[in-house]
């Protein structure tokens, strides 16, 4: 991956419809809320068991009804939620609860996972690397698992990164083909957290890269990253901390849907969840650190530089003293008519000074 000298970003767009708009509306209403998109909705459907694989791009939602009763395993993918008019249809076909159909098209939900008997809605974050290095993409994911389907619903804003678990459908090699509906959501939860690591990777070359400079020359450009990281942070420990309990319900919790096969490979997701956790928290910390560090620096450098203009000012202060002195128009001054006063004058005014300067470097000041 690229190293970037500006830390990642996650920037979200204008244009988007705020919760606000919802105020007043009876519950389960169906209003989108989130970035706008220009693009109709994409619906895939892949239908397959041990022996038979089928994949197909259909125009409506129609086309979908068909699998809820397929004996075999059909995941139905959703690229693009604001026709709220087509979800609402495919959620009355498979008894959606109307709360569901309306979390999933609000893409402000926090991480979680219900249970309502016949299926399983689950919500998590994807995040992967935008056009730029510099930026974080962030997309709502909403599962809804049943016995032999599982729908997925994604904003369809820059792709996703289910591209291995479909390459694993299409052969015939692994697990993937041979096993439920259940294992098929462990391998989309999967390939979102596993996504996560090569952001960390990323933001931790960027912390190591402002390091050096915050330790050789620290800028004010430098303090601007160091805020910018922190709002990664805060950003990605939101995105990240609820996953935890979302997984381990899931691993341990007893709905019949998920079976105890799958539940082992759900303790490994848990397990890459906390590695994340850790890793978010120890940058954390790290960053909280290089501000702290920032500070102490800009503070040393000040002090460094009213040292110097110190030292330099008490050691013209008796040479100026020595200077007012003699430029005072008094007509009775000795000095003033001796031959050798202005020598003397000279000479005794460089001997002060490096008579102070021996001695604050004596004691260790220069």
């Amino acid at each position: 991956m690229v190293t970037s000298k500006k830390p990642m970003q996650y920037r979200p767009k204008k244009t988007v419809r705020k919760r606000s708009q919802k105020t007043g509306l009876p519950p389960g209403s169906l209003v989108h809320i989130g970035r706008q998109r220009a693009e109709e909705t994409k619906i895939t459907i892949i239908d397959y068991d041990e022996t038979r694989f089928a994949e197909q791009a259909v125009n409506t939602v129609d086309a979908c009804f068909p699998f809820r009763e397929s004996p075999t395993v059909t995941w139905i993918n959703i690229d693009g939620i604001q026709q709220t008019d087509m979800l609402e249809k495919l959620g009355s076909c498979y008894n959606l609860h109307p709360l569901v159909m309306e979390d999933v098209v609000n893409t402000e939900q926090r991480p979680k996972a219900e249970n309502y008997g016949d299926y399983l809605y689950i919500v998590m974050k994807m995040l992967y690397a935008g056009e730029s290095a510099e930026t974080i993409s962030t997309e709502q994911i909403s599962l809804v698992l049943g016995r032999h389907y599982v729908i997925s619903f994604q904003e369809g804003l820059e792709g996703d990164v289910f591209g291995h678990v479909r390459e694993r459908l299409r052969s015939e090699k692994g697990k993937a083909r041979r096993l439920g509906a259940d294992y098929l959501v462990y391998s989309l939860i999967d390939a979102v957290v596993d996504n996560y690591f090569p952001i960390l990777e990323a933001l931790g070359e960027k912390i190591e890269v402002l390091e050096e400079k915050l330790v050789t020359s620290p800028t004010s450009e430098t303090l601007h990253n160091i805020h910018c990281l922190r709002r990664e942070m805060i950003f990605l420990r939101k995105t990240v901390w609820p996953l935890r309990e979302v997984i381990s319900n899931l691993q341990r919790g007893d709905s019949i849907l998920v079976q105890d096969s799958t539940r082992i490979y759900l303790r490994d997701v848990y397990d890459h969840t906390i590695q994340v956790i850790d890793t978010i928290e120890t940058y954390r910390d790290m960053v909280t650190g290089m501000l702290d560090i920032y500070l102490s620096s800009v503070s040393n450098r000040l002090n460094a530089v009213m040292k110097v203009l110190t030292i330099i000012a008490t050691i013209f202060m008796p040479l100026t003293f020595l200077a007012g002195i003699y430029g005072m128009n008094f007509k009775y001054m000795p000095e003033l008519e001796w031959r050798y006063g202005y020598g003397m004058i000279w000479g005794l005014m460089i001997g002060i000074g490096l008579a102070m300067i021996v001695y604050f470097r004596k004691k260790k000041w220069l």
